[in-house]
């Protein structure tokens, strides 16, 4: 049987708020606070701490870095996207005589009413268009992958 070694004791005061997560952590890990704080002390004093931490810091931050980017590409391929479509509507609808014109516009503005309504809809409940999109264009995917 091996010695156990004996330990050193100390009294530390510690804020009520600490105090709870320390109870709270320990009871989550079906461990001893007394465990959890030595784990927590020996980690914080550890001379490679300082770099693990920066390297979960950099992890994280690669993590933000290409969700940024992602939503960049997809701002721009949203603005893109709606940049051809106006230019094909332009080029494509021809104008308007003015008496005809004037009935179009009052019909675009009950027609742009309903559109803000139902995108707002929309926007509230998902799923998103672009995933219906995604799902569409990529028939080889969900055919390798059957549900």
């Amino acid at each position: 049987m091996m010695a156990r070694k004996k330990k050193a004791q100390i009294s530390v005061y510690l804020d009520q708020a600490i105090m709870t997560m320390l109870g709270d952590y320990a009871a989550r890990r079906g461990q001893s606070q007394s465990m959890i704080a030595e784990a927590a002390l020996a980690s914080f004093l550890s001379p490679d701490g300082d770099e693990r931490r920066e390297a979960a810091i950099a992890k994280r931050l690669d993590q933000v870095d290409r969700r940024l980017a992602r939503q960049e590409r997809d701002i721009a391929i949203a603005v893109e996207t709606l940049a051809v479509f106006v230019r094909f509507w332009l080029a494509t609808t021809p104008a308007l005589p003015e008496p005809a014109a004037q009935a179009a516009r009052a019909k675009a503005a009950e027609r742009y009413d309903a559109f803000v309504t139902a995108l707002g809809k929309r926007l509230a409940k998902g799923p998103k268009l672009r995933q219906e999109i995604s799902e569409d264009i990529n028939p080889m995917d969900n055919s390798e992958n059957p549900p």
